[in-house]
């Protein structure tokens, strides 16, 4: 089981933990939500919980709590710049269908 990380939203999350001046990761996870049943959440962490699985590539730490591992596992985390919009994109190849508006997905 794994999780990654791309070099360019590892850049990014340690220019934005720097500014902040604390963090130790990201913490990435689902919650039921939308019309597809499930969406991704995504916070800066401060501090790592004792039920976290703890994933490190391009020195920065994601986290992610056992029950939304199962749906997450082999996802990268990615940072992409379209056009005048950027944001950090889930590739997860457990997707099966994404809702129309982008914001859930199913398994």
């Amino acid at each position: 089981m794994a999780v990654t990380i791309s070099e360019a939203a590892a850049r990014h999350v340690t220019r934005y933990i720097a500014k902040r001046g604390k963090g130790v990761g990201v913490r990435l996870g689902v919650k039921t939500t939308g019309c597809s049943g499930l969406a991704y959440k995504l916070e800066y962490a401060d501090e790592i919980a004792p039920e976290d699985v703890v994933f490190e590539e391009n020195g920065v730490k994601v986290l992610v709590d056992p029950k939304s591992l199962a749906y997450i596992d082999g996802t990268q985390l990615d940072f992409v710049r379209e056009g005048l919009n950027e944001g950090f994109k889930f590739n997860n190849p457990n997707e099966r269908d994404r809702c129309g508006c982008g914001e859930s997905f199913r398994i």
